[in-house]
Formats: C-alpha cells, structure tokens, sequence
C-alpha cells in the first residue's frame, strides 16, 4: 500500500494529527459548482504548514536563511465542501529526512469526524540564495519531528 492510499488516507482520524489550524471559508473559496474549488486546498496545505514551522519550528518563509520548495504534491478528495463552513486543517509529518520532510493534511468539516480531503507535499529545504539543498536546522528539524507519524507499510 502506498503511503497515499485512498482507502487508507480516507480512514484518517483527527487523532493521527498532532497540530491543527481553523479555516473559515470564504464566499470566493466556492467554484461555480458552490463547493471550494479544488486549487483552494493547496492553499490551506500552505497555511497549516506554514503557519506550523513560523510558530514551532522557528523558520519563517519570508526571512529564514533556508527555505522548503514544494518537490511534490497530491490531494485525494472525498466529499465536497462549501462556504461557509469552518474547516479543521489536521497537520502531520510522515517522513523526514536531514533535508527534507513530507507532510501530510487532512481538511475536516468543524464537527465532523471523517475528513473531507487529505493530502500534502513535501518541502525540500534549500539555501535561500544559492538555491542548493541544504539540511535542516536543528530547530526546524526538532519542530518537525513532533509531528512525525510514520505511515505504516504492509
């Protein structure tokens, strides 16, 4: 089973997410369709991440000497969402390395147990300037690893 089964990641629990984020959707979120248009995930992806390692993990995108460029991406939808719900964004980490970290995210309706999306990326940090990878700092890495949730191979 891959590390981004359907059936698997559909099974998630807000108890496989050590952090969390709210997200009140916006009237602009809906597609003509009148439920979020899927490029929104992505960006609540971004928010909980981001807004993870600035708070716990003391890197910030805008000014930290090393940044995480996205190397991969997906997203597995389950059941369509719309304004104006409040959304739980369940943030974990799945694999990390010295230089790189994959995470995973799970949008639950507020109230809801069954998450309605789950998806994620993985961020390969690099010098700022150079561009070239380089490793974690160990805070960062340290921040990460409180939300290490290994996915279990069978």
């Amino acid at each position: 089973m891959s590390d981004n089964d359907p059936t698997a990641l559909r099974q998630r629990e807000r108890t496989d997410y050590p952090f969390f984020l709210s997200y009140r959707t916006r009237w602009i979120d809906n597609d003509q369709y009148s439920h979020i248009n899927n490029s929104v995930y992505y960006h609540l992806f971004d928010s909980v991440v981001n807004t993870y390692l600035i708070q716990h993990a003391q890197l910030v995108p805008s000014c930290s000497p090393s940044i995480g460029l996205v190397v991969s991406s997906f997203c597995h939808f389950f059941s369509p969402l719309s304004f104006p719900a409040v959304l739980d964004l369940g943030l974990r980490v799945t694999k990390l390395g010295s230089s790189s970290v994959t995470y995973e995210v799970a949008v639950f309706e507020q109230g809801s147990a069954e998450p309605s999306a789950v998806g994620g990326y993985t961020h390969v940090f690099v010098d700022r300037e150079s561009r070239k990878s380089v490793r974690m700092t160990p805070a960062t890495r340290d921040g990460l690893a409180k939300l290490l949730r290994p996915t279990s191979k069978l």
